[in-house]
């Protein structure tokens, strides 16, 4: 049963997706206690973004078969209400973590088993192929090619995406290239791309603290580094200074950023939503509500949420 909750929620709460139930809930930091924002999303939704000044959540939704072209790109409103699709009708496949450019007004997400990359404007208009790994040997059946998790580098001009490889394989990777192609080039030749980082477990989702130059990312690999958060030094030539935060999750995916406050959050398959202290590593379990794929940070809860029973 599902009851309206109170308007006693505290100022900071975190959106997650739930696949096992495929919905949006949202959890408190300091209780746990999760709400439900939005249900019956159907297939399996992974990449979530808000964007507060225009009271919006997005997502994606890899479909119900990974292998057909039935994935959507997707936007409602804060409360859960006025939901539209964006991008869909056989355009992509498996969108995975989305990023939202609230500058340029634009959506970024990895396309897994299109073995691409995507870009769009907010109200789902010029959507533009950015990447195109299927060219690579192997093509879209090539799990090496398979793009996941995103993140837009303004101070360079340039996102940067992880290529997780196979299930523990120990082969992923980390890429970079310009938001603008180079005349005369097109997704599939792109001269720009650069590896960032190699022979990773398998790196899942990213996120950047632009004000410190870092990269973070899950990664949902074999030990003895992987199931782990990870940080790195963006520079001009690459990535340094590689750190692994912590270990001990259970297949490690969502992450959000919180650097004002020194903390991160990661939510894992095993329903954890879990706060860490990037200073010293140290993990507190926020709650377990279900099978979790992305998470994203909200400074101030939806008001009007659903209490989901039994959180």
């Amino acid at each position: 049963m599902l009851v309206m909750k109170a308007d006693s929620s505290p100022a900071r709460s975190i959106l997650a997706l739930r696949i096992d139930h495929p919905s949006i809930v949202s959890v408190d930091t300091e209780s746990g206690n999760a709400h439900v924002v939005l249900d019956n999303l159907e297939g399996t939704p992974d990449g979530i973004q808000i964007d507060l000044e225009h009271n919006l959540v997005y997502w994606t939704n890899m479909g119900k078969d990974f292998h057909l072209d039935d994935g959507t790109i997707e936007v409602a409103r804060l409360d859960g209400t006025g939901r539209r699709l964006l991008v869909g009708n056989g355009a992509i496949r498996t969108p995975k973590q989305i990023s939202l450019d609230r500058e340029a007004r634009q959506l970024y997400w990895c396309d897994r088993e299109g073995a691409a990359i995507w870009r769009c404007d907010t109200d789902g208009k010029n959507l533009t192929k950015l990447i195109d790994r299927s060219s690579e040997p192997g093509g879209k059946d090539d799990v090496l090619n398979a793009c996941v998790g995103i993140a837009v580098d303004h101070r360079r001009r340039a996102f940067i995406w992880t290529q997780k490889g196979p299930a523990k394989g120990g082969k992923g990777r980390i890429f970079r290239a310009s938001l603008e192609m180079r005349p005369g080039e097109t997704a599939d030749n792109r001269s720009d791309i650069e590896l960032l980082m190699g022979d990773l477990p398998e790196p899942i989702d990213l996120e950047i603290d632009e004000a410190n130059d870092l990269l973070y990312w899950t990664d949902r690999g074999a030990e003895p580094d992987g199931n782990s958060l990870n940080r790195a030094t963006i520079t001009e030539t690459g990535l340094t200074g590689h750190r692994v935060i912590c270990k001990g999750f259970t297949e490690a995916i969502g992450l959000a950023l919180d650097p004002a406050r020194n903390r991160a959050y990661v939510a894992d398959l095993g329903g954890n939503l879990v706060e860490v202290d990037i200073a010293s590593g140290n993990k507190k379990r926020i709650d377990q509500c279900g099978k979790l794929t992305g998470i994203a940070l909200c400074d101030a809860p939806p008001a009007g949420l659903r209490e989901e029973a039994g959180a």
